[in-house]
């Protein structure tokens, strides 16, 4: 469940608390993306270092491999990666997206050609939720259909109204399957969509109200949508969904796009771009505290040729165990690591850009707290 623990009196920022199974997520709070039970190069025992409380993992990964029969003879996910804190699994309706060119859409939901085999398989409302009591998330997320953004407008109106559709019966197997999931205890999230239409949006969200969720998504943008418009959309569902729901922008957002949705009012947030960004060698860096200012970071590419003498460490000794760790190597040496494609380069660059976006979420919780953002 969710409890609001102080609004900003300078936006429309809030600092509250998700309470799952599996522990309470303070908010506005990141997920770093474990997509088929691992975050890449990483290991649980890292994220638990790297002090994030909640993972993302999605179901149509899961279910393609290992199999949802895998995980059921662990009991789960939380047991099959060994992970003690809270799941999120994103429904597989973004691959209804991305897809696109080995998919359908029908009625009952999305036929899907497999990425691996070219297998063909249905993705329905009541499985996608199968699936996902199988895992045991702590957050199940409903069914939905990203549209991209050149969709007409007709398509779009009749993409969400179906939907909508699909998150209702979304719940009622949800609320059917309770008793026979992995955890009991989980919450079910609804999906707005609706594109960068701020009145199909706002349509949107009170028919999801209406049919009762434990806390709402906005789908569908970060697909290639300008920042403003995802802004405005944002902001005009601040007051159409619940004060007292949990709010998830989906999909992914540069550090300083995080802290303007914050303002807004969004509470969750997930992003491939600090693991995927490391694996190609670009670094996220504080250049000062004050998040309020979009200047507050930089980005860096490690191999470049400016960094191959650089003594400077990774991190400051002592301010976590992660940043005991990267202390012990130099920039110049992490710059070797991507020139040699040793994996080990990748792996501490991974835990710099995670480390990174989770501190980023506790100087906007501070911010908040103080009355600057």
């Amino acid at each position: 469940m969710f409890k609001l623990n102080r609004s900003s009196d300078v936006s429309s920022a809030r600092l509250g608390t998700v309470q799952t199974p599996h522990g309470d997520l303070a908010t506005p709070f990141f997920m770093p993306i474990a997509t088929k039970g691992a975050v890449k190069t990483l290991s649980t025992f890292d994220i638990e270092r790297l002090g994030s409380p909640v993972l993302l993992s999605n179901t149509y990964h899961l279910y393609l491999r290992p199999g949802t029969e895998v995980v059921a003879r662990f009991g789960g996910l939380h047991r099959f990666m060994s992970w003690d804190g809270a799941l999120l699994t994103d429904s597989g309706g973004y691959q209804v997206f991305s897809l696109a060119k080995t998919r359908k859409i029908t009625e009952d939901g999305a036929t899907f050609a497999s990425h691996i085999d070219g297998s063909q398989h249905l993705l329905t409302p009541e499985s996608s939720v199968g699936i996902q009591q199988v895992i045991g998330s702590d957050i199940v997320m409903v069914l939905d259909e990203c549209t991209p953004p050149d969709a007409t407008d007709d398509y779009l109106k009749a993409s969400v109204d179906r939907t909508t559709r699909w998150a209702r019966r979304s719940k009622e197997a949800f609320d059917t399957g309770r008793g026979t999931s992995n955890n009991p205890g989980a919450q079910l999230f609804g999906i707005v969509q609706g594109g960068t239409d701020d009145a199909l949006r706002v349509v949107h969200a009170t028919e999801l109200v209406g049919i009762g969720f434990d806390g709402y998504a906005i789908g569908g943008l970060s697909v290639g949508e300008p920042f403003e418009d995802a802004c405005r959309v944002v902001s005009a569902l601040d007051t159409a969904l619940p004060a007292d729901a949990p709010r998830y922008f989906m999909g992914g957002a540069k550090p300083h796009e995080i802290v303007e949705y914050v303002r807004r009012g969004i509470d969750m947030f997930d992003c491939v771009l600090p693991t995927r960004n490391a694996r190609h060698g670009q670094l996220y860096r504080f250049v000062h505290d004050d998040v309020s200012r979009p200047d507050f970071y930089e980005t860096v590419q490690i191999t470049n040729e400016r960094f191959k003498d650089d003594t400077r460490p990774l991190a400051k000794a002592g301010d976590d165990p992660v940043a005991l760790e990267l202390s012990r190597y130099s920039y110049a040496y992490l710059r070797h690591l991507f020139t040699i494609e040793e994996v080990l380069g990748q792996r501490l660059a991974t835990l710099m850009n995670v480390r990174f976006y989770l501190r980023l979420m506790e100087r906007i919780r501070a911010s908040i707290a103080d009355g600057r953002l």
